[in-house]
């Protein structure tokens, strides 16, 4: 790192939390309506960074250009906006590292391509509502990822220099944005990479299997009592 971590951001879907239950209970209600039967999760999985893009995509095969897609997309929002925290949990130690952030005086927020109400409102059914610093969707700015807008936008109401805040992402797109906006950025292995190149070749800083990866590639892990909070402080890799 060039200088010290002041701050953090997080994408939302396959970063912060697991949302791909509640995505994947939105197409399987769809299909079901249709007389279909439901998809699999691991089928759709991948495809939840990409919202209800990927998850028309890989659930109908429908893509934007097709004359359904809109209708689908609407319907989509509709029924996912009615069940946003059913199972979506954050991922395995992302609560231990949120709670290291904020012991280090560090803020930390969320940069997403879901719209902000949305993000919101999953943020809010998580609980966590009063300790983000910053929430940013892909309505909030003109652009979104993989613009650097959103990320310059989230540093801007931050107070702080891109270049000392980490953003974490897992899509391509998400490291394509940080780099666009001067930012370092981890590619966060453990979330749903999409379809397209691996990790490895996305050109972050580094790919961490774990909340905890971020916390040791940032810094955060020296000092007592401070790697007990994870569950499995020998895998801080």
């Amino acid at each position: 790192m060039a200088k010290p971590i002041q701050a953090v951001l997080f994408d939302l879907d396959g970063t912060l939390a697991d949302t791909a239950p509640d995505m994947a209970r939105t197409v399987n209600v769809m299909r079901e309506s249709r007389s279909l039967p439901p998809v699999p999760l691991e089928l759709v999985r991948p495809y939840v960074s990409r919202g209800a893009r990927g998850m028309i995509g890989a659930a109908f095969g429908v893509t934007p250009e097709h004359a359904g897609f809109a209708a689908l997309r609407e319907e989509f929002l509709a029924i996912y906006a009615a069940n946003l925290c059913v199972d979506t949990r954050l991922f395995p130690e992302m609560d231990e590292l949120l709670d290291l952030l904020e012991d280090r005086g560090l803020a930390w927020g969320v940069v997403t391509n879901k719209f902000e109400s949305l993000a919101r409102s999953v943020i809010d059914g998580l609980g966590l509502a009063s300790r983000t610093a910053v929430v940013v969707g892909g309505d909030t700015c003109e652009r979104a990822k993989p613009f650097p807008d959103p990320l310059l936008h989230a540093a801007g109401k931050l107070s702080l220099a891109p270049s000392a805040v980490l953003y974490v992402g897992d899509d391509e797109r998400d490291v394509q944005a940080a780099r666009a906006a001067g930012m370092p950025v981890l590619a966060a292995g453990y979330g749903y990479l999409g379809d397209g190149p691996e990790p490895a070749r996305w050109g972050a800083d580094a790919v961490v299997d774990s909340p905890s990866g971020i916390a040791r590639w940032a810094g955060l892990c020296g000092g007592a009592g401070l790697n007990s909070r994870f569950r499995s402080p020998s895998n801080l890799a």
